[in-house]
């Protein structure tokens, strides 16, 4: 199996021939999905989504892909191709496009609504280019096909792209439900007459690599929704993301069927439904939906809330009203039913969401304790089903952690596909495909860049590491008044402490050690100001590592007289 290596150094020039791809984001983590394909100095982009922060990076909002290495040739690119609507694949397209307003969006009709309505919020105008299963469209030396494939979204599309340097079929996110809630089932006998035609790469969805079996059918979660809601005592609150049309679609059903209004709470479970119920995939009666506000005037038991939260988002509707920060408040009997699986790096987040809630008497129903929600995503029984149909020459697995990406290429390898034609990559990593194979050829940097408010790009790692530091160990500031021409004290010092655990009554313990070091200094004749900070910076820090065993952030503040 190929795979990077640390000193990777910048590709070669594309030669004569060659398809090159290069994932901006996906490849060894879940999200952020982007992966940029060249051939004759043209370039075609799949998916642009975002990464959600973790909890060791405060502040931030979300991880967009780094656009440099297509920053200085957003001429060259022909389109943008959208496999479905989910964040983690189109969640950054606003941010591109500020960099080219005009690049072609290529998908399926609920995939360009969702977008074009997020895209209003940033006021851009897209250009759309709408296609549907079966169709084939020409964008510059790339001809693309696509393929219906099974979603936890409807309307979700795998794309084949043919140059002349062979056939890649990139999967997008899929599964391979038989009885999909929405009839739309992923459209095997395409990947089969595919396969016959000769798949030179197949990069495949690797989030359930690791999983044996197949995905239960989404049919077999209406009941147990069902369920929860005929038995609720009072008022039934589900989380679900906010694209999850299907989950939806079978809470208004239930809701519907025992007599309860719905109430839809969150802005982008709002503006997803509404979009969503204008083109008819959400179809609901028009007065089951009631607005938010009405709830608190209605019997409880008569009514059922849909909100965003299911992963613990601290700004999202379920977290606030756990913690007492919503206009809803939880009450004694009611039912929270968390609708989605955990987003890996989310349980604590949404465990503390789930006690806050149990605190104020709430039942609390989520997939440890009750079959609520089925994976978006293909088990290896069904990879290893799209590998033996698609007999791909080359395999590149996509989307996941390095446990799944290297998981799946264990399962391609069991299927036939040679070891040296299995290339695993990482973010960054480019792959050149020519005269039928596919090899790692050099790296580009491919890192964060992170949104904080209305900042794209201004933080910095080093940032979050104080970011960190301030709030796991504090500060101490200290001021210093310094004659500028014999670099001897003549104020101060001052010591200040917050959030540092140190007792305030002992800082004055460490004054005269400053005091002298600044002397000592001054008497070797360095009058340089850095070098002043440097000295009380080095003796507040040793005095508190020695006392305290704690490394808060030292800022020293030097006044020059």
């Amino acid at each position: 199996m190929s795979h990077p290596h640390p000193e990777l150094g910048p590709p070669p020039e594309l030669p004569e021939g060659a398809l090159r791809i290069v994932a901006l984001g996906g490849l060894g983590e879940i999200g952020r999905n982007m992966a940029v394909f060249e051939y004759d100095g043209r370039l075609l982009i799949v998916d642009c989504g975002v990464l959600f922060p973790e909890p060791d990076q405060p502040g931030v909002d979300l991880i967009l892909p780094d656009f440099e290495y297509i920053r200085d040739r957003l001429d060259d690119v022909e389109a943008l191709v959208l496999t479905h609507a989910h964040e983690d694949h189109i969640g950054a397209v606003p941010y591109l496009l500020r960099e080219r307003r005009d690049i072609p969006i290529v998908g399926s009709k609920l995939t360009l609504a969702l977008i074009e309505a997020k895209l209003t919020e940033h006021r851009i105008q897209p250009v759309k280019v709408e296609v549907v299963e079966g169709e084939r469209r020409v964008f510059g030396p790339f001809e693309t096909e696509f393929f219906a494939v099974n979603h936890s979204i409807p309307d979700a599309l795998a794309v084949a792209i043919r140059t002349p340097a062979g056939i890649v079929l990139h999967t997008g996110d899929f599964r391979m439900d038989q009885l999909p809630s929405d009839g739309r089932l992923t459209d095997l006998g395409g990947f089969a007459r595919l396969g016959a035609e000769g798949v030179d790469l197949l990069m495949s969805d690797s989030t359930n690599a690791e999983v044996p079996g197949f995905v239960t059918s989404e049919r077999e979660i209406g009941p147990v929704i069902d369920e929860v809601i005929r038995t609720a005592e009072k008022r039934v609150i589900v989380a679900s993301f906010a694209s999850h049309i299907h989950r939806v679609q079978q809470v208004i059903d239930s809701a519907e069927k025992h007599g309860r209004k719905v109430a839809l709470v969150g802005r982008s479970m709002v503006r997803n439904m509404g979009v969503a119920r204008d083109l008819g995939y959400l179809r609901v009666s028009s007065d089951v939906i009631v607005d938010a506000k009405e709830i608190e005037g209605r019997p409880p038991e008569d009514v059922v809330l849909i909100c965003t939260g299911s992963q613990g988002e601290p700004m999202a509707a379920l977290s606030r009203m756990a913690n007492r920060d919503h206009p809803i408040r939880v009450a004694e009997g009611d039912t929270v039913l968390l609708a989605s699986s955990l987003v890996p790096g989310n349980e604590t987040a949404v465990n503390k969401v789930i006690n806050g809630l149990s605190r104020w008497g709430a039942r609390v129903v989520h997939k440890g304790n009750a079959k609520v929600h089925v994976s978006g995503h293909a088990a290896a029984g069904e990879l290893l089903y799209v590998l033996n149909l698609t007999r791909p020459s080359n395999f590149m697995p996509v989307h996941g952690e390095w446990r799944h990406l290297r998981a799946h290429a264990k399962l391609a390898a069991l299927t036939g596909v040679p070891d040296d034609h299995i290339v695993i990559a990482e973010d960054g990593v480019v792959v050149d495909l020519l005269d039928g194979r596919a090899r790692i050829v050099g790296a580009v940097p491919a890192g964060y860049v992170y949104v904080d408010g209305t900042s794209v790009g201004d933080v910095t790692d080093f940032a979050l590491k104080d970011r960190r530091i301030l709030g796991e160990e504090g500060f101490i500031s200290i001021v210093v008044v310094v004659d500028t021409g014999t670099g001897k004290l003549t104020g101060g010092p001052e010591i200040h402490a917050r959030g540092s655990g140190i007792d305030p009554d002992r800082l004055t313990e460490v004054l005269p050690q400053i005091e002298r070091a600044i002397e000592e200094n001054a008497a070797d004749g360095v009058v340089d100001i850095q070098q002043v900070r440097r000295v009380v910076r080095r003796t507040v820090g040793r005095w508190v590592s020695d006392t305290y065993r704690r490394r808060p952030m030292i800022v020293p503040v030097v006044i020059e007289v």
